[in-house]
């Protein structure tokens, strides 16, 4: 693919510098909030031993059931599923998932990293921050019933292979000036989007963007380091 030239080199980098500062910024925010309930949960693991324990004592095993019941969907909820081998990535991707699934997507995510890559791990996050973000934005039009992110990661050959398919309304996008437009308001391309292709540019890598009715799908092969 090659890559359009937006605006002044200078210009640019000025200000994908800023709004990446930002989106980690934001990225941070979301990934401590997770790790801040998992460290309240352990901390009160004492408490609920000793609630059981209490319960236990009294034969009151109904209500035992009941509170098991209520750890285990507060486990479920905490749980990272995702281990991709890369653990910044797994902290994006869970809570990006987290994220997404509060408002109601159904987001299923295979994801494989067992190689180092040429981009930092910072552009990595980056890139699967600001994926993430548009597949969550395209859906919020949708009906609930018809929302879904569907996100592949894995080798191909001596490459790492991304693909983030997600639902979109069923009206096919159209390029401008050799970019799909972004669907924030104010218009434009988006700095999520020049940020991305300029990361896997710069990496010597390939991007490919693929909009259909109802779907839109971004593939992405990143070299190793």
């Amino acid at each position: 693919m090659k890559f359009p030239r937006l605006f002044g080199r200078g210009r640019t980098n000025k200000a994908l510098a800023a709004y990446q500062r930002e989106l980690v910024d934001t990225h941070y925010r979301e990934v401590e909030n997770m790790y801040r309930q998992m460290r309240v949960w352990r901390h009160d693991y004492r408490n609920h031993i000793q609630t059981l324990k209490v319960l236990a004592a009294d034969g009151n095993m109904d209500a035992i059931r009941k509170y098991l019941d209520g750890l285990d969907t507060e486990l479920r909820e905490l749980d990272t599923p995702i281990k991709s081998g890369n653990a910044m990535a797994d902290a994006i991707l869970n809570s990006k998932v987290s994220l997404a699934k509060a408002r109601g997507i159904d987001v299923r995510v295979d994801a494989r990293i067992p190689i180092r890559l040429r981009i930092s791990e910072l552009d990595l996050c980056c890139v699967l921050g600001n994926l993430f973000d548009n597949a969550i934005e395209a859906n919020a039009p949708l009906p609930e019933s018809d929302r879904m992110i569907r996100v592949y990661m894995d080798m191909k050959g001596t490459q790492l292979y991304i693909s983030f398919t997600n639902a979109a309304p069923a009206v096919k996008k159209r390029k401008v000036g050799g970019l799909f437009r972004t669907t924030k308001r104010g218009g434009g391309h988006g700095f999520g989007l020049v940020s991305v292709d300029r990361i896997v540019e710069d990496a010597g890598g390939y991007l490919s963007r693929n909009s259909e009715s109802g779907a839109f799908t971004t593939e992405i092969l990143l070299p190793q380091g």
